[in-house]
């Protein structure tokens, strides 16, 4: 675990570091957050704040991980798969960011765009992990203590699992400090089990994720003074579902990814009811964060509310996997 706390320590000080040069060059830059027009009154005062911060997390993540690799023994190959997948999802979320800055409005790409790169990025990292003999086609099921040999099937259903958990980070994104604060949980979570799995390397880089995530919540806690934007929740959501599956536990990302996956249910039987029922609600907004905010309950209560309740099914997963 020495190489682990090494990590998180060592993402943690260029994280910080490297927020404190970002903060006043997206200030300089005009780079705000545009404040989607039917979003809660209470989020309108936050027009303008910076964002595509997720720059810090993955700048952080990818230092530490750098001058770690001189230290730590063992393959890399398994790290370097999770970390190319995170940062090609933070550049489809970079192009999202920049298109909403350009244009002056929530609107960034398409849903369609979005989808067709996030889903030609999850099948080649599937085919690869399908290919690779350190992942292979088998999949853990948790509590069971068993395995299952998805054969051909591995390659959709694993770009299905990432797609959905990528969109589904970049939905919980909606509050101060709220997908941070779930995210360094999660990264931990996985860098315990790839410890316990032997693989020093890849629990680094989830340790250096962990670090990464704590450094920016000093700019990203509750008041906010920087977001992460697209550009880090789809890099979170990428990074988080490839560490489950290199680690051959996609369906962990169930208890560990808990909000994140209810962030998109919630959406989901919104739009559902709102269609059945000719334009009635059962939230009064999804996701379903906004709906306990407007419900009363403040942003800091909210996050951690999440953090708490991640923690303790990050910790009924180790007993599920262990």
């Amino acid at each position: 675990m020495k190489y682990v706390a090494a990590a998180v320590f060592t993402a943690f000080i260029c994280g910080i570091i490297l927020g404190r040069i970002l903060l006043p060059v997206l200030h300089k830059m005009k780079f705000g957050q545009n404040i989607y027009e039917l979003a809660p009154e209470a989020h309108k005062k936050k027009q303008g704040t910076p964002t595509m911060g997720g720059l810090v997390i993955a700048s952080a993540a990818l230092l530490a991980v750098c001058i770690m690799a001189f230290f730590v023994p063992g393959p890399k190959q398994l790290l370097i798969a999770v970390l190319l997948l995170g940062h090609v999802n933070m550049g489809i979320g970079f192009a999202d960011d920049m298109t909403k800055i350009r244009h002056k409005e929530n609107k960034g790409l398409t849903p369609r765009q979005k989808l067709i790169i996030q889903t030609v990025a999850a099948i080649i990292f599937a085919v690869y992990c399908y290919m690779s003999p350190l992942v292979g086609s088998v999949i853990r099921i948790p509590f069971l203590r068993t395995e299952v040999d998805l054969g051909i099937l591995y390659i959709p259903i694993t770009a299905f699992i990432i797609v959905g958990t990528t969109n589904s980070a970049n939905l919980l994104d909606g509050l101060d400090g709220l997908l941070t604060s779930v995210a360094y949980v999660d990264f931990a979570f996985f860098a315990i089990l790839a410890v316990l799995a032997g693989d020093l390397a890849l629990g680094a880089g989830c340790g250096a994720l962990v670090g990464a995530c704590f450094a920016f919540l000093f700019y990203n806690a509750y008041p906010a003074k920087m977001f992460m934007g697209d550009t880090g929740s789809m890099y979170i959501g990428g990074a988080v579902s490839a560490a489950a599956v290199v680690m051959r536990q996609p369906l962990i990302l169930l208890l560990v990814a808990f909000w994140m996956m209810m962030s998109s249910l919630s959406d989901l039987i919104q739009f559902a009811y709102f269609r059945a029922t000719h334009g009635k609600r059962i939230f009064k907004m999804a996701p379903i964060h906004h709906h306990f905010e407007l419900s009363g309950i403040s942003e800091p209560k909210i996050v951690m509310i999440y953090n708490v309740t991640t923690i303790l099914l990050c910790l009924a997963a180790l007993l599920g996997v262990c």
